[in-house]
Protein backbone atom coordinates (compact mmCIF):
# COMPACT_ATOMS: atom_id res chain seq x y z
CA UNK A 1 0.00 0.00 0.00
CA UNK A 2 1.19 3.53 -0.74
CA UNK A 3 0.11 7.07 0.13
CA UNK A 4 -0.46 8.06 -3.46
CA UNK A 5 -4.01 9.39 -3.77
CA UNK A 6 -4.81 8.90 -0.07
CA UNK A 7 -6.59 11.64 1.84
CA UNK A 8 -5.06 12.02 5.30
CA UNK A 9 -6.43 14.32 7.97
CA UNK A 10 -3.68 15.65 10.21
CA UNK A 11 -4.63 17.09 13.59
CA UNK A 12 -2.34 19.20 15.75
CA UNK A 13 -3.04 19.73 19.44
CA UNK A 14 -1.17 21.95 21.90
CA UNK A 15 2.08 20.10 22.57
CA UNK A 16 4.12 22.89 21.01
CA UNK A 17 7.48 21.37 21.92
CA UNK A 18 6.73 18.40 19.65
CA UNK A 19 5.94 20.27 16.42
CA UNK A 20 9.53 20.24 15.16
CA UNK A 21 9.42 16.43 15.25
CA UNK A 22 6.02 16.29 13.54
CA UNK A 23 6.41 18.66 10.61
CA UNK A 24 9.09 16.62 8.79
CA UNK A 25 6.70 13.65 8.95
CA UNK A 26 3.92 15.71 7.40
CA UNK A 27 6.31 16.66 4.61
CA UNK A 28 7.05 12.96 4.01
CA UNK A 29 3.34 12.25 3.58
CA UNK A 30 2.95 15.09 1.09
CA UNK A 31 6.03 14.00 -0.85
CA UNK A 32 4.67 10.44 -0.95
CA UNK A 33 1.56 11.64 -2.78
CA UNK A 34 -0.95 12.02 0.05
CA UNK A 35 -3.47 14.82 0.19
CA UNK A 36 -3.04 16.15 3.74
CA UNK A 37 -5.85 18.16 5.30
CA UNK A 38 -4.58 20.03 8.38
CA UNK A 39 -6.84 20.37 11.42
CA UNK A 40 -5.91 22.44 14.47
CA UNK A 41 -7.25 22.94 17.97
CA UNK A 42 -8.09 26.37 19.34
CA UNK A 43 -4.95 26.13 21.48
CA UNK A 44 -2.74 25.77 18.41
CA UNK A 45 -4.39 28.78 16.80
CA UNK A 46 -4.25 31.13 19.77
CA UNK A 47 -1.19 30.26 21.84
CA UNK A 48 2.27 31.81 21.52
CA UNK A 49 5.12 29.99 23.25
CA UNK A 50 8.91 29.92 23.24
CA UNK A 51 8.56 27.28 20.52
CA UNK A 52 6.79 29.69 18.18
CA UNK A 53 3.64 31.70 17.60
CA UNK A 54 0.32 30.17 16.70
CA UNK A 55 -0.13 32.06 13.46
CA UNK A 56 3.35 31.02 12.31
CA UNK A 57 2.58 27.33 12.86
CA UNK A 58 -0.70 27.77 10.99
CA UNK A 59 1.07 29.36 8.02
CA UNK A 60 3.74 26.68 8.06
CA UNK A 61 1.31 23.77 7.91
CA UNK A 62 -0.78 25.47 5.23
CA UNK A 63 2.32 26.09 3.11
CA UNK A 64 3.48 22.51 3.65
CA UNK A 65 0.19 20.83 2.75
CA UNK A 66 -1.16 23.33 0.26
CA UNK A 67 -4.47 23.33 2.15
CA UNK A 68 -6.09 25.81 4.51
CA UNK A 69 -6.40 24.64 8.10
CA UNK A 70 -9.69 23.32 9.36
CA UNK A 71 -10.04 25.50 12.43
CA UNK A 72 -13.60 25.06 13.68
CA UNK A 73 -15.86 22.22 14.74
CA UNK A 74 -18.30 23.14 11.98
CA UNK A 75 -15.59 22.87 9.32
CA UNK A 76 -14.36 19.54 10.74
CA UNK A 77 -17.71 17.74 10.85
CA UNK A 78 -17.90 17.07 7.06
CA UNK A 79 -14.73 14.96 7.28
CA UNK A 80 -17.07 12.11 8.14
CA UNK A 81 -20.02 12.11 5.71
CA UNK A 82 -19.01 14.48 2.90
CA UNK A 83 -15.19 14.44 2.79
CA UNK A 84 -14.23 10.97 4.05
CA UNK A 85 -10.64 10.38 5.07
CA UNK A 86 -8.52 7.29 4.46
CA UNK A 87 -6.94 8.00 7.85
CA UNK A 88 -7.05 10.68 10.52
CA UNK A 89 -3.82 11.40 12.40
CA UNK A 90 -3.57 13.34 15.64
CA UNK A 91 0.05 14.11 16.41
CA UNK A 92 0.96 15.42 18.82
CA UNK A 93 -1.96 14.36 21.00
CA UNK A 94 -1.84 16.07 24.38
CA UNK A 95 -3.00 14.43 27.57
CA UNK A 96 -5.88 16.90 27.73
CA UNK A 97 -7.16 16.00 24.26
CA UNK A 98 -6.51 12.30 24.92
CA UNK A 99 -8.70 12.35 28.03
CA UNK A 100 -11.48 14.13 26.14
CA UNK A 101 -11.31 11.75 23.18
CA UNK A 102 -11.40 8.71 25.46
CA UNK A 103 -14.51 10.08 27.14
CA UNK A 104 -16.38 11.16 23.99
CA UNK A 105 -15.96 14.91 24.58
CA UNK A 106 -15.86 16.59 21.18
CA UNK A 107 -14.95 20.19 21.91
CA UNK A 108 -12.31 20.97 19.28
CA UNK A 109 -11.94 20.70 15.49
CA UNK A 110 -9.36 17.91 15.90
CA UNK A 111 -11.59 15.79 18.11
CA UNK A 112 -14.54 16.32 15.78
CA UNK A 113 -12.42 15.17 12.82
CA UNK A 114 -11.34 12.09 14.75
CA UNK A 115 -14.91 11.31 15.80
CA UNK A 116 -16.15 11.76 12.23
CA UNK A 117 -13.48 9.36 10.97
CA UNK A 118 -14.42 6.72 13.54
CA UNK A 119 -18.04 7.09 12.48
CA UNK A 120 -16.93 5.94 9.02
CA UNK A 121 -15.05 3.02 10.62
CA UNK A 122 -11.77 4.34 9.23
CA UNK A 123 -8.47 4.41 11.14
CA UNK A 124 -7.45 7.10 13.58
CA UNK A 125 -3.72 7.22 14.36
CA UNK A 126 -2.60 8.86 17.59
CA UNK A 127 0.85 10.21 18.45
CA UNK A 128 0.81 10.94 22.16
CA UNK A 129 2.82 13.62 23.92
CA UNK A 130 1.81 13.86 27.55
CA UNK A 131 3.45 14.21 30.96
CA UNK A 132 0.65 12.13 32.47
CA UNK A 133 0.46 8.93 30.41
CA UNK A 134 1.57 6.82 33.37
CA UNK A 135 -0.39 8.93 35.84
CA UNK A 136 -4.09 9.74 36.01
CA UNK A 137 -4.31 9.75 32.22
CA UNK A 138 -3.19 6.14 32.02
CA UNK A 139 -6.78 4.91 32.15
CA UNK A 140 -7.63 7.05 29.11
CA UNK A 141 -4.61 5.80 27.21
CA UNK A 142 -5.63 2.19 27.83
CA UNK A 143 -9.25 2.90 26.90
CA UNK A 144 -8.16 4.27 23.55
CA UNK A 145 -5.74 1.40 22.99
CA UNK A 146 -8.64 -1.01 23.40
CA UNK A 147 -10.91 0.90 21.00
CA UNK A 148 -11.58 -0.41 17.51
CA UNK A 149 -10.10 1.57 14.60
CA UNK A 150 -7.65 3.48 16.86
CA UNK A 151 -3.92 2.92 16.39
CA UNK A 152 -0.86 4.39 18.07
CA UNK A 153 2.47 5.61 16.80
CA UNK A 154 4.91 3.63 18.99
CA UNK A 155 5.62 5.55 22.18
CA UNK A 156 7.73 5.39 25.31
CA UNK A 157 9.08 7.30 28.26
CA UNK A 158 11.03 10.30 27.00
CA UNK A 159 12.70 11.15 30.32
CA UNK A 160 12.09 8.38 32.88
CA UNK A 161 14.31 9.88 35.56
CA UNK A 162 13.00 13.45 35.60
CA UNK A 163 9.48 12.83 34.24
CA UNK A 164 8.57 9.22 35.04
CA UNK A 165 4.92 9.57 33.99
CA UNK A 166 5.70 11.20 30.64
CA UNK A 167 5.41 9.32 27.36
CA UNK A 168 5.94 10.61 23.82
CA UNK A 169 5.43 8.98 20.43
CA UNK A 170 8.38 8.18 18.20
CA UNK A 171 7.22 10.46 15.40
CA UNK A 172 9.64 8.97 12.88
CA UNK A 173 7.38 5.89 12.91
CA UNK A 174 4.38 7.94 11.79
CA UNK A 175 4.25 6.88 8.13
CA UNK A 176 4.73 3.18 8.92
CA UNK A 177 2.00 3.40 11.56
CA UNK A 178 -0.46 4.92 9.08
CA UNK A 179 0.28 2.28 6.45
CA UNK A 180 -0.26 -0.50 8.99
CA UNK A 181 -3.44 1.16 10.31
CA UNK A 182 -4.94 1.39 6.82
CA UNK A 183 -4.52 -2.40 6.69
CA UNK A 184 -6.17 -2.77 10.09
CA UNK A 185 -2.95 -3.51 11.96
CA UNK A 186 -1.13 -1.90 14.87
CA UNK A 187 2.57 -1.29 14.18
CA UNK A 188 4.62 -3.23 16.71
CA UNK A 189 6.20 -2.93 19.15
CA UNK A 190 3.90 -0.19 20.33
CA UNK A 191 5.84 0.52 23.55
CA UNK A 192 9.47 1.43 22.83
CA UNK A 193 12.48 2.74 24.74
CA UNK A 194 11.80 6.28 23.60
CA UNK A 195 14.40 7.96 25.84
CA UNK A 196 17.19 6.20 23.94
CA UNK A 197 16.20 8.12 20.80
CA UNK A 198 18.23 11.03 22.12
CA UNK A 199 15.43 13.55 21.64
Amino acid sequence: MSFNGKRIGFGLTGSHCTYDAVFPEIEKLVNAGAEVLPVVTFTVQNTNTRFGEGEDWIKRIEDLTGNKVIDSIVKAEPLGPKIPLDCMVVAPLTGNSMSKFANAMTDSPVLMAAKATLRNEMPVVLGISTNDALGLNGVNLMRLMATKHIYFIPFGQDDPMKKPNSMVARMTDLSDTILAAMEGKQLQPVVVERYKDGI
